[in-house]
């Protein structure tokens, strides 16, 4: 299927990301005019966790077979349904609704990353078509899945140097050499709000747990000596990284929980600002949680140098899920939705399985 000229396609997107916030979900509308696409963010909303299936994901790692198949499923219904409420409180109608799923297990290297959520029951119980399930073809192509945010940002977000999301992760994209290439740099709020959680917190609001704190020398060379960040792009994090190799460094100690996540900053503000001199970067497009934390930002822009875009709250907090939005039309619509030079698979690829509901 082609795109004509100033046709609106209408897309629900919906997104979950590592640090458990919630889902995200984008009523999209796109077009294409004089060429290039445009895009309109009709209606957007984040269903929270209830404590009992924030629960269940955080147990995932370490679920049975039985288990994770099951949540597989409830997953999907529950993505669904939601979907199905989004649209009736809207009167959105959308042509499809394409969802990234809830990763639970991302190791490329060794051939793997499942996002669960099935399309089945997104299917069944949203009433739409569906598309998920979006890093398997790529994985199959030798690339890591991830990250997948590119395309949309080559479409929609040209105009940057750089785009950056700091998430659960934080993964940066940007142009050389004619082409656009991707990677994850370090954990963020994956991390961030696990320490605020040590202090009844659900997460660090500003910063301001991480100011009243001071960096750990000795720690932080640690952190920065992690294997990964040694590594060339394409590359990609999962939980694995956290369990195998970051949460011992930051458990093994017995510094005040606020020393831990002044330390943590900065590690990511190092982390980043080594990317950014190395590419020679000099505008990026912020978004992601992250991006609300002041104390943060502030250390970021220092570690870089260069001008860090804040864009409204809507695009700050709903960007992936717009984008994943735009590969769900893409792969519906037969057309490369995956970026080989950003996950460093053998070729591009249009990826994603679709679901039709009952008629």
């Amino acid at each position: 299927m082609d795109f004509n000229e100033n046709t609106i396609y209408r897309v629900t997107g919906i997104m979950s990301g590592t640090s458990l916030d919630g889902m995200d979900m984008a009523a999209c509308i796109f077009r294409v005019r004089d060429g290039k696409w445009e895009y309109t963010i009709e209606h957007t909303v984040t269903w929270p966790y209830t404590p009992e299936w924030k629960s269940r994901l955080q147990s995932l790692f370490n679920a049975s077979a039985a288990e994770l198949a099951k949540i597989h499923f409830d997953y999907g219904r529950l993505s669904g349904e939601l979907a199905k409420s989004f649209h009736t409180r809207t009167n959105f109608d959308p042509i499809l609704i394409a969802s990234h799923g809830h990763t639970v297990f991302h190791d490329p290297q060794t051939g793997f990353s499942m996002q669960i959520g099935n399309g089945a029951a997104i299917a069944a119980a949203g009433g739409k078509p569906v598309v998920c399930d979006f890093r398997a073809m790529d994985v199959c192509l030798g690339g890591q899945g991830a990250p997948l945010v590119p395309m949309g940002d080559e479409i929609l977000f040209s105009q940057y140097d750089a785009c950056l999301n700091l998430g659960g992760f934080s993964n940066i994209s940007l142009k050389r050499d004619g082409k656009r290439i991707a990677f994850d740099i370090c954990p963020v709020n994956t991390v961030l709000n696990q320490l605020a959680g040590k202090l009844g917190h659900e997460f660090d609001f500003n910063g301001n747990l991480a100011r009243d704190g001071q960096i750990i020398e000795p720690l932080l060379e640690k952190l920065n000596s992690l294997l990964y960040y040694e590594l060339p792009a394409p590359k990609s994090l999962g939980t694995e990284m956290l369990i195998r190799q970051m949460f011992p460094i930051l458990e093994d100690s017995n510094y005040p929980v606020n020393d831990l996540l002044r330390t943590f900053v900065e590690h990511i503000s190092v982390q980043i600002g080594r990317i950014v001199r190395q590419y020679k970067i000099k505008e990026i497009l912020l978004t992601g949680g992250g991006a609300h934390n002041l104390f943060l930002i502030s250390n970021i822009e220092k570690a870089c140098g260069c001008k860090l875009v804040i864009p409204d709250n809507e695009t700050i907090e709903y960007k992936e899920a717009l984008i994943f939005a735009l590969l769900g039309l893409l792969r519906w619509s037969g057309k490369t939705n995956i970026l080989s030079s950003a996950t460093g698979a053998i070729a591009d690829s249009c990826g994603g399985a679709v679901y039709l509901p009952a008629k």
